[in-house]
């Protein structure tokens, strides 16, 4: 762990915060700011989207200006000046620019560790050092939860936001300072994003990876909170415990998950089984919404857990990829990992106003039923562990 790997790591922690702390502001904001669910699920889904559409451009940037300048300019610009907008708002408007920008900010810094991880690590270390970051950057998804809650309580929401944008100035310089781009080989080949959709075993892949991420990372971002305070009337401190134990499952589960190929011989086939459980964990907590806070805490958390296979997809797709696509690989992937999430959290916004009745079964149906989708066109998948 070098200096700079740390500060993208914290950087990541970041990003993980900023994806799931809407979760526990939900009712204050509306409150405050008179935003509801349907409101904040828009203003979620933009971050996805906003981070998704970022990785295009954030692929070919890592390849040809390199992770230090692409990382440190992006989380400076979009993540400080959005948090910052954020702790201005006064309107639903203003928490979507908001959000939009720090998607673009939090767009880059994962990636930027990846890049780095398969330039300069032996391939069979990519799943393991992938998860890793991950797991210690989920410190971000515990901090949203309950210390964000008690930081709106006490300090008030808009003081932890301004805090949290001199924060990210902060990382971002530190970035700049610290991180150290890998050196490509003289004479490598070139290529474009258009050579990596001619790979046939990666269109087997991307539908799984659209639809795993969504159902922990929209409902831990978002849905949790409404869903808890409606259906069980919990406080804000008691929704931001109840994310805290989802945050935990998360975390550990991304610990699973990262030794996991070494030690079964397989990659797909732990992907695949992990996400069949959460499946099954997404349907009970359709079927069994309201029977109480403890059974809807638990299968949320084995949501988390089992859900945490976004290190391992990574790995499995990254290993088809060229050298030399390294960035436009990876940032691939997670344009349709995020972008998913995204697209997903915009129509679980639709069902919740669709379905007023039972809108929360409703929401994890169909989450429900998108992970199987993904899972069956994932079982024709070609596994690979280089």
């Amino acid at each position: 762990m070098t200096p700079g790997i740390l500060l993208l790591t914290l950087a990541y922690v970041l990003s993980q915060f900023f994806r799931a702390f809407l979760a526990v502001l939900a009712p204050v904001l509306e409150r405050d700011l008179g935003t509801g669910p349907e409101a904040l699920a828009f203003a979620s889904g933009l971050w996805f989207l906003v981070f998704a559409a970022m990785q295009i451009p954030v692929g070919w940037a890592l390849d040809h200006l390199g992770p230090r300048r692409t990382a440190s300019v992006l989380l400076m610009i979009g993540g400080g000046g959005g948090a910052a907008v954020f702790g201005m708002a006064t309107s639903a408007q203003h928490i979507n620019i908001a959000m939009a920008l720090i998607g673009i900010g939090c767009s880059p810094v994962l990636m930027a560790a990846y890049y780095i991880f398969a330039r300069q690590y032996p391939p069979r270390q990519f799943a393991t050092l992938a998860a890793l970051i991950i797991g210690v950057g989920s410190i971000g998804n515990l901090i949203a939860s309950y210390p964000m809650a008690f930081a709106a309580e006490t300090l008030g929401w808009r003081a932890a936001l301004f805090w949290l944008a001199g924060g990210s100035a902060v990382v971002a310089a530190g970035i700049w300072a610290c991180v150290r781009d890998p050196q490509k080989p003289e004479g490598e080949a070139k290529g474009r994003l258009m050579d990596l959709l001619r790979l046939p075993a990666i269109w087997l892949i991307l539908p799984l990876m659209f639809v795993s991420y969504a159902p922990a990372g929209a409902i831990r971002g978002l849905w949790v909170g409404p869903y808890l305070a409606e259906t069980f009337a919990l406080s804000t401190g008691q929704i931001g415990q109840a994310t805290l134990v989802m945050g935990l499952a998360m975390i550990l589960g991304t610990f699973v998950y990262g030794p996991l190929d070494k030690v079964f011989g397989t990659r797909k086939w732990v992907v695949f089984a992990g996400n069949l459980l959460a499946m099954v964990a997404i349907f009970g907590l359709a079927v069994l919404p309201d029977q109480s806070p403890l059974v809807s805490v638990g299968l949320l958390a084995i949501i988390g857990f089992f859900g945490a296979s976004f290190p391992m997809l990574i790995a499995h797709g990254r290993g088809f990829f060229p050298a030399h696509l390294t960035g436009r690989g990876v940032t691939l992937l997670n344009l349709f990992g995020i972008g998913g999430a995204g697209l997903m959290q915009f129509a679980s916004g639709q069902v919740h106003g669709a379905v007023t009745l039972a809108p929360y079964p409703a929401i994890f149906a169909f989450f429900g039923v998108a992970l199987a989708a993904g899972l069956i066109v994932y079982g024709f998948a070609r596994d690979n562990m280089t």
